[in-house]
């Protein structure tokens, strides 16, 4: 009687924490997608603020987004509408810039790591992770004394003196950004079956129009990602750009960045929400043209 007893117990309380990992495993994403959301939300909010305050939701509100259509002074006269949107201009031509150049070196550098065979494979395969897993601050520090090594160079040979600019910000930006394309790249090689390769050249087929008719059409879901990665990675950096940005190039996030040292306007809420509503367009694009892709193969 008392082992039944004691069976019983121990099935019921088994039975309890049945329930309760069941009830985490459905509460566990919920509060992950709170924590993520939450604040973005939040930002989103109270760029329909009437209210300047970001303490206290008074009203719904158009004018934050009037004020940037139009170019009109901030109540406090800390920016122009102008100022910030050159520095948007100044973040989307370097992460374009970035991106493109990034996409074609990772790309590359993932199908040699995926498919060649070469002295010294191993160490390009370390040094392809350095940038992912090193301090954001180290490598800003690294980058800004390269260039300044490089620009006393040429000044001593050419006796021309070179400063930082969006040259030295779109070199800095591929230098991480290649990292993460290739990763993303060789990732989606690694699901490729390379038989396809081989088919392909028994069949008459040389590496050129391999590249172009079987294997780029079955990479291009992670080239796409890995583009995307990148251009996102470049828009939103500020440690690496702060460090490598000259007179005249300083990108949103750098913008920013000064006006805190003033006050946060809601017209910053108001563009970083346009930002994230063009930014969730093209991931959208993205994700219907790799199922589309996917779909293909």
């Amino acid at each position: 009687m008392r082992q039944s007893l004691i069976n019983e117990g121990a099935m019921e309380r088994n039975r309890v924490i049945r329930r309760l990992g069941s009830a985490g495993l459905w509460l566990n994403p919920i509060f992950a997608y709170f924590f993520l959301w939450a604040p973005i939300l939040i930002l989103v909010l109270f760029s329909f603020n009437e209210s300047r305050s970001v303490a206290s939701f008074t009203g719904f509100t158009l004018k934050w987004y009037n004020n940037i259509l139009n170019n009109v002074m901030g109540a406090e006269r800390a920016f122009s509408t102008e100022i910030m949107l050159n520095a948007f201009r100044n973040s989307l031509f370097v992460g374009t810039v970035a991106t493109a150049i990034s996409t074609v070196l990772g790309t590359m550098i993932a199908l040699a790591m995926a498919r060649g065979r070469f002295r010294g494979k191993r160490l390009l395969d370390g040094l392809l992770f350095l940038p992912v897993v090193i301090p954001e601050i180290t490598q800003a520090i690294s980058l800004a004394i390269f260039f300044k090594v490089v620009f006393d160079w040429v000044a001593l040979i050419s006796g021309e003196r070179m400063f930082p600019g969006f040259h030295t910000i779109i070199a800095a930006h591929v230098t991480f950004n290649i990292s993460y394309v290739a990763i993303v790249v060789r990732a989606r090689l690694a699901d490729m079956n390379p038989q396809l390769e081989e088919a392909a050249n028994d069949l008459g087929a040389n590496p050129w129009q391999t590249f172009w008719r079987v294997t780029f059409p079955l990479i291009l879901p992670g080239v796409i990602s890995g583009a995307l990665l990148a251009f996102t990675l470049s828009l939103d950096d500020f440690v690496i750009t702060f460090f490598t940005s000259g007179v005249g190039t300083s990108t949103l996030p750098v913008f920013v960045y000064g006006l805190l040292k003033l006050t946060v306007t809601p017209e910053v809420n108001a563009i970083s929400t346009i930002m994230m509503v063009l930014s969730t367009i093209l991931i959208g694009i993205s994700l219907a043209m790799q199922g589309r892709n996917a779909s293909r193969a």
